[in-house]
């Protein structure tokens, strides 16, 4: 499969952890939520808990594994998006989780982790 930019393979991944979390049953409650601070690429809810979802996609590890790009900085900007989402929304008595799940596709394979309460 070839991609035209790095924002359609992004979104490609971005699907691919959709089913993911689907298939391991957490129920999607936003996709791409954004606000004028950041945005989370998906919020899902399972077993009581809302879990917050950053997903990166790369084509190979030269750089680092995809999980090592959400640094501090990225960190803190899910944090402030996920505060705002959870004062306007009715999740008061839910567990907070954040979690990353890396995919790295190249041609032959798709390999996809999940890191659970990763900061």
């Amino acid at each position: 499969m070839e991609f035209k930019s790095n924002i359609e393979f992004g979104r490609w991944g971005e699907e691919k952890a959709k089913f993911y979390v689907k298939e391991n049953g957490y129920k999607i409650i936003e996709e791409n939520f954004r606000i004028s601070r950041g945005e989370i690429d998906l919020i899902a809810e399972k077993e009581n808990t809302i879990i917050f979802i950053e997903v990166k996609t790369r084509k190979n590890s030269f750089f680092g594994p995809p999980q090592s790009a959400v640094n501090c900085k990225k960190q803190n900007k899910i944090k402030k998006v996920a505060r705002y989402f959870l004062v306007n929304n009715n999740y008061k008595d839910y567990k907070k989780r954040f979690d990353v799940i890396a995919i790295i596709y190249n041609k032959k394979n798709i390999n996809i982790e999940h890191y659970k309460n990763s900061f």
